[in-house]
């Protein structure tokens, strides 16, 4: 397996004759933990649309593990270890928490051609998903339905379904948005506890958060890469604090 698990370059995504994404390149390493900041409308969430395969760029390339996929489906570079969260919550409100992951599981199985078979079948797949769910601080809750528990929850859910596609790359958007104080604590715990097989890329506005869970951070600005490095690095660069709060 290469040492770099994904690799972006000069990625442009234009809508009418607005550059979205302007010619973003970044390399990733194997287990890194990298984090993309900016201000809102600086192109974060288009670009992990158009590297995970939701929107397709109007220019560049997307490599995972040495391959192209620029122009696979969103589903197939799924199969190929690219898992993700969204920025909006995205589950079944009227299911459980159990069956949301039963589901997530089963689809990612040969099983799911398997036709009018129920779910009381899968047994297998109810004990993965009760693990899942202590995996993300959600024990004892399979049977409650998603729209019943908090937004918190709802990202610990998502969480953990995106774990269930056996990513080798995870995208998260903006894990943290909307959070209480203590949620936003549990939530970064849990991913930066995530194993080092697993890749991570991850959006978020919070600070605090961002520059403490990240090896190394890839700041934005009207879709273009302005500054890539350490948390440290970040911290102390004048043109990213003029882009956050404007010039003294």
């Amino acid at each position: 397996m290469s040492n770099t698990a994904l690799e972006v370059g000069a990625l442009a995504k234009v809508f009418g004759g607005l550059a979205a994404v302007d010619g973003v390149s970044l390399k990733v390493a194997a287990g890194e933990r990298r984090v993309l900041i900016g201000p809102n409308g600086a192109g974060k969430t288009t670009l992990f649309h158009c590297i995970t395969g939701t929107l397709k760029p109007t220019s560049g390339q997307v490599t995972l593990f040495g391959r192209d996929v620029t122009r696979l489906a969103e589903y197939s570079r799924t199969a190929l270890g690219m898992g993700r969260t969204f920025q909006i919550t995205n589950v079944f409100p009227d299911l459980t928490l159990g069956e949301n992951l039963a589901l997530a599981i089963v689809g990612t199985d040969r099983r799911k051609w398997v036709l009018h078979r129920p779910m009381q079948a899968y047994a297998d797949v109810r004990r993965q998903a009760l693990e899942s769910l202590e995996r993300v601080g959600l024990a004892g809750r399979a049977d409650q339905p998603a729209k019943l528990v908090s937004y918190g929850e709802r990202r610990q859910l998502e969480l953990a379904l995106a774990l269930n596609t056996r990513p080798k790359v995870l995208f998260l958007d903006e894990p943290c948005a909307g959070l209480s104080p203590a949620e936003r604590q549990r939530i970064s715990q849990m991913i930066g506890e995530l194993p080092r097989d697993i890749t991570l890329l991850m959006i978020e506005h919070d600070m605090d958060v961002a520059l403490g869970l990240a090896d190394r951070v890839t700041v934005l600005h009207q879709g273009r890469v302005i500054l890539e490095g350490s948390p440290d690095e970040v911290r102390a660069n004048a043109q990213v604090r003029d882009v956050y709060f404007g010039h003294a």
